[in-house]
């Protein structure tokens, strides 16, 4: 398995496909936006399968494309493409968005928040969404954060059972209901 250690000339931590890992892992940049967006929207509305008050807006594609453009030159956030292997060599297959935010009241100060983590079903289940999360980890704490969390919809059980096997639990909840 080929993989870049992080050194001073390479701060990017890309990592190329092997027999292992159908994928290679890069951080995105803005030339990458267009094929992001399509993936985002996807989880988006998967999560809309979830939960109805989760409900996909007219405008989610041009709101994505803003939001995957900050994020790309925000310092404070991680956004990772997962590029394919063999046909899908040149394809992004699947990213992650995270950010890293202050925790005011609590130590660790620092907090690192995963927001979005999404393959195409073709690359599920090789040991690639376990990857991600760890790449994110070390990515997310390169950035300064002491303890890494993960947002996503209380009834998603594929997620909720993802993150409890990984060592995750609950901290917090989000209550909600429509006005």
């Amino acid at each position: 398995m080929s993989r870049k250690e992080p050194t001073e000339a390479n701060p990017s931590r890309e990592s190329s496909a092997s027999a292992d890992r159908p994928i290679r892992l890069r951080p995105a940049t803005e030339a990458d936006v267009p094929q992001l967006v399509p993936l985002l929207i996807r989880l988006k509305r998967l999560n809309e399968e979830f939960d109805p008050l989760l409900k996909v807006r007219a405008d989610a594609e041009a709101r994505a494309r803003e939001l995957l453009k900050a994020d790309v030159h925000d310092p404070k956030a991680v956004v990772l493409a997962a590029e394919g292997a063999g046909p899908d060599k040149e394809k992004i297959v699947g990213l992650v968005r995270a950010h890293v935010r202050e925790r005011p009241f609590y130590s660790p100060e620092m907090e690192g928040v995963i927001l979005d983590i999404y393959l195409l079903p073709l690359y599920r289940r090789h040991g690639v969404g376990e990857y991600l999360l760890k790449e994110t980890t070390e990515h997310l704490k390169s950035k300064g954060a002491g303890i890494v969390t993960a947002e996503f919809p209380v009834q998603n059980e594929i997620a909720v059972r993802f993150y409890t096997k990984r060592g995750f639990r609950p901290i917090t909840a989000l209550h909600a209901r429509t006005v």
